[in-house]
């Protein structure tokens, strides 16, 4: 008999492990691993779908108490037996339940309806056609469209019914008649959605310069030798990565295999898109949170069924169902998008490296900026190196130079722009060239407070402060709370309230205060809700029907202007002041990604980088575009520390609508860490507090949408040792804790 270990495919946590139920022998053949099943459950006849993990010939329990699979799906979308391989890893290492790891790996089971385009085309000879249409010319009251109908299926054999009765303007009724008449015959055909739009280009000739070739005949030299491991493609902004993409997923088709391209934002995807779309034709698909569902199960049966070769998009493109992968780039590899905020809390890069190996596909991850953890492993030969130190055609690095903004504060200057990007701005203006300001920071202002008081206004629901809009409102980002803004202040009365202004709104005034004539475009979460959003901004930028793009983060990443020759960067220590051990990096990167999008073309280009704190490492190295000064300072640092990847962290996020519960919880679920894990993780004593259990605390937003969030820290070099924390913990939570109103959630180097 054979027995299937099937996981229940609802929500509910307690239900996070496998029941064993035995395959009828008429079934035998059609269930297999991944394989989606109907199965009686519980009491009382219900029925629930279940997707198969596993498959063996032994029972674990009594063979008589084993019910039977009711059916088997055939109608999804088959699953990879690779891919629930996968789901499982990412559930172990990443501290998520089987069944998140399954809704984040698996095709969406709430598919929509397929589409379908019905063709006309005749269903008798031609010789009978035209003799048809002879006839009806012949009498002197005869149809015009049947005529015209008949004379357009003769030249063309097959039309779409929308055709017909669109553009030829052919009634309904006319092609039902001929159908009757058995003249004509209608067929249905599956109609792919294409988010693409009418999305054309012309294939260019790709021709790579020394240091291109060079990274690319690396690659392949190890595919000749059946090699298939994960790279780090290191090059200045410039270098022309993508076009080292494109030449290794060319060869990657050539050999009848497909590649998966993941980009960190929504916002790069159409740019992205055009470059490859030029190259490969409707070989591309996309894949991204826009898309509608009909478009999102089209682009999986497209690649399922091989009519498309290439997917691009963020995170969820790399569970694209291809049969035969053979490679995956991860670009701009060091971004933070690419770590899900919800569970599973994976990261894209680590998945992607273990989606390489199950499917033994080559990975590339690319940067300019390269995280501290892939540059390390690089170093140290876990990863291949690949390296480009120029830009192509020789094309100079951007001039960067930073301004103490204390030094604009003494000398009266009181805007958000210095005098030497006001001067810089000015001259692009002059010479119609253009000009890009970052800033990292959403929203009109941080923050609303007192000067009397010093109290900022606070969202009721959440730890945060409100945000002033345009509006005159006070938003939360977290809930969607919103209030008037006050007159007088809520804690003590004075009328003395306000904020920093420091948001893209507020730059965007200044500008147009400085500069009346310019026209501007304004870039961030606010201007971009739309499907089309991101696209219609960066087509208007693209095509200089504008002189100056103001935008947050989504500006500066891959994106390709060749009239932007002074990039302005508003804030740069804004990222330096988080709580967050990654700040200098996090500074670093977006100074150099932004630095990066100047000069692209052929006039050189300037940046200036508007800092409080110009002396410290990360902006003075960003300055210098130098990533290797830089990495080994911050890997010093890491190193003294024990932060990734010297070392790594295990945040337990506990919640609760009450306070009292989840304090209650997450001490005794400290103290049971810090008491059990020296005796069961390492019986060797000089090792035995290698791992630390740092809290419970506060979690950083101490509470959202009404519902309270404690924390509790692991620390420790050896990350199996945390996934075996992990693992003792949530059997701890399962079977003894207190309070069910207490959720637990795990989280591996937090980001």
């Amino acid at each position: 008999m054979v027995y299937a270990d099937i996981v229940i495919d609802i929500t509910l946590e307690k239900l996070d492990r496998t029941f064993q139920y035995a395959v009828p022998p008429e079934m035998v053949d059609s269930v297999r691993i991944g394989s989606e099943v109907v199965i009686p459950f519980g009491n009382g006849g219900r029925t629930l779908k279940g997707v198969v993990l596993g498959l063996s010939q032994e029972a674990k329990i009594d063979p008589k108490r084993i019910k039977e699979i009711l059916s088997v799906e055939t109608s999804d979308i088959p699953v990879e037996s690779q891919l629930i391989e996968l789901a499982g890893w990412i559930a172990e290492h990443f501290g998520s339940t089987m069944n998140q790891a399954l809704k984040t790996v698996l095709p969406s089971k709430t598919k929509a309806k397929a589409k379908e385009k019905k063709i006309v085309s005749l269903a008798v000879s031609k010789a009978d056609g035209e003799a048809l249409l002879t006839d009806l010319l012949s009498k002197k009251r005869h149809s015009v469209a049947r005529e015209r109908l008949l004379s357009e299926l003769l030249e063309t054999e097959e039309i779409p019914w929308d055709v017909i009765t669109g553009k030829l303007n052919i009634g309904s009724a006319i092609i039902r008649d001929l159908e009757k008449r058995g003249v004509v015959q209608v067929s249905s055909q599956r109609d792919f959605r294409n988010p693409l739009g009418d999305l054309t280009g012309t294939k260019k000739h790709i021709t790579l310069n020394e240091e291109q070739m060079a990274c690319v005949n690396q690659v392949r030299s190890d595919w000749a030798k059946g090699i298939h491991k994960t790279y780090l493609l290191y090059g200045v902004t410039g270098s022309g990565k993508t076009e080292v993409y494109m030449e290794l997923i060319h060869d990657t088709l050539e050999r009848g295999q497909e590649a998966i391209v993941l980009i960190p934002e929504i916002a790069l995807t159409y740019q992205t898109v055009m470059r490859f779309y030029q190259h490969f034709g409707n070989q591309v698909a996309i894949m991204n949170s826009r898309l509608t569902p009909g478009e999102r199960m089209d682009q999986l049966d497209r690649a399922k069924n091989g009519d498309c070769k290439i997917m691009i998009g963020p995170r969820s493109a790399l569970f694209t169902p291809f049969p035969h992968l053979g490679l995956i780039i991860v670009d701009e590899e060091h971004e933070s998008s690419y770590k899900s905020e919800q569970a599973p809390r994976y990261h894209a890069r680590e998945v992607a490296v273990k989606r390489g190996e199950l499917s033994h596909a080559s990975v590339i991850l690319g940067s300019a900026t390269p995280s501290v953890e892939s540059f390390e492993l690089a170093h140290n030969g876990t990863y291949g190196l690949l390296e480009m130190k120029h830009r192509v055609a020789e094309r100079e690095l951007p001039k960067c130079e930073i301004v103490d903004l204390r030094e604009e504060m003494r000398l009266g200057n009181r805007t958000m722009l210095s005098k030497r990007l006001q001067e810089l701005i000015q001259d692009r203006l002059d010479r119609q060239e253009q000009t890009m300001l970052f800033l990292n920071r959403r929203g009109l202002m941080g923050f609303v407070s007192c000067r009397a008081c010093g109290k900022s206004l606070k969202c009721p629901h959440c730890d945060v402060a409100l945000s002033l809009h345009r509006d005159g409102r006070l938003h939360c980002h977290y809930c969607g709370y919103t209030e008037p803004k006050p007159r007088l202040c809520p804690h003590c009365g004075s009328k003395y309230i306000g904020g920093m202004k420091a948001g893209t709104e507020k730059v965007e005034e200044t500008v147009h205060k400085l500069f009346p004539t310019a026209r501007v475009l304004r870039m961030d979460a606010d201007t971009t809700k739309g499907k089309e959003g991101h696209r219609e901004i960066l087509e208007k930028f693209s095509n200089r029907e504008a002189d100056i793009l103001i935008g947050t983060q989504m500006i500066v990443k891959g994106h390709d202007f060749p009239y932007v020759t002074l990039m302005g960067i508003i804030a740069a220590d804004l990222s330096l002041n988080s709580s967050d051990f990654r700040g200098s990096e996090r500074t670093f990167q977006l100074i150099t990604q932004a630095a990066g999008r100047a000069g692209r073309g052929e006039i050189p280009g300037n940046v200036v980088i508007q800092t409080y704190q110009p002396e410290n490492y990360s902006i003075v190295t960003a300055k210098d575009q130098n990533y290797e000064a830089f990495y080994q300072q911050e890997i010093s640092y890491r190193k003294l520390m024990s932060y990734p990847p010297e070392g790594h962290l295990l945040m337990i996020l506990m919640t609760s609508e009450k306070l009292s519960h989840v304090t209650e919880e997450a001490r005794i679920l400290a103290d049971y860490l810090k008491e059990t894990l020296a005796q069961t993780l390492d019986k060797d004593t000089s090792l035995r507090n290698m791992t630390q259990v740092l809290g419970p605390e506060d979690a950083r937003i101490a509470k959202i949408q009404d519902v309270y969030r404690k924390t509790i820290y692991l620390k420790d070099r050896d990350y199996e040792k945390l996934v075996s924390a992990k693992n003792l913990a949530a059997d701890y939570v399962q079977t003894k804790q207190k309070y069910h109103d207490v959720y637990v959630w795990f989280d591996f180097d937090p980001m």
